[in-house]
């Protein structure tokens, strides 16, 4: 249990939180654009070649895979979208950018990639309204412990200056003009 003198603390999660959510957020707008740069390269000189569907997704840690030739090799591109009709052995329609043979997508598809887009234009709003909301409680507790603080410093200087004031009076408003007397070890007076 605190005690009341105790200065009231925010916990480490709501940093924690702002800083995960900035991350998240500024990774998957990294993933957005790259995915929109790959579909702008791809668009500027599309070459179609054929490709041949290795694997299909299965569950969350398996993605498709096809492989194609392509500047004299062949290639593998990973995680593309695939037809829902489509077989492993399958021939599919593929389409690479002329100056990157890796840059390659689906033929018919804008986005090499579209699960990654439709990712990023979810969780980013997500994660910056998360962001906001840990830098939000961040800031209110840092204001009303300013307050507080400003609160304090103000009666300490009201104290300072009630006894800097009986100091220059000779203190009587502390002693009630009387001086203080100390006491001695042994009582009043000790016995000789």
């Amino acid at each position: 249990m605190r005690s009341p003198s105790a200065a009231p603390r925010i916990g480490r999660g709501w940093y924690l939180g702002a800083v995960l959510s900035a991350v998240l957020a500024l990774g998957m707008c990294l993933l957005g654009w790259r995915q929109a740069d790959l579909a702008d390269r791809i668009g500027a000189h599309p070459v179609r070649v054929q490709g041949t569907v290795t694997r299909l997704p299965g569950g969350s840690a398996t993605y498709s895979a096809v492989s194609y030739q392509a500047d004299g090799g062949q290639r593998r591109a990973t995680d593309l979208t695939l037809p829902t009709t489509a077989k492993v052995g399958d021939p599919i329609c593929l389409e690479h950018a002329a100056d990157d043979a890796g840059a390659v997508r689906v033929c018919d598809q804008h986005y090499p990639q579209a699960a990654g887009v439709r990712l990023a234009q979810i969780s980013v709003p997500v994660a910056l309204l998360l962001c906001a909301l840990c830098l939000g409680r961040i800031l209110r507790f840092r204001r009303a412990e300013g307050i507080r603080v400003r609160g304090e410093r103000t009666r300490i200087s009201a104290t300072v200056a009630f006894a800097t004031e009986a100091l220059a009076d000779g203190m009587p408003a502390i002693t009630h003009g009387k001086r203080s007397r100390r006491r001695r070890k042994g009582g009043r007076r000790a016995l000789r």
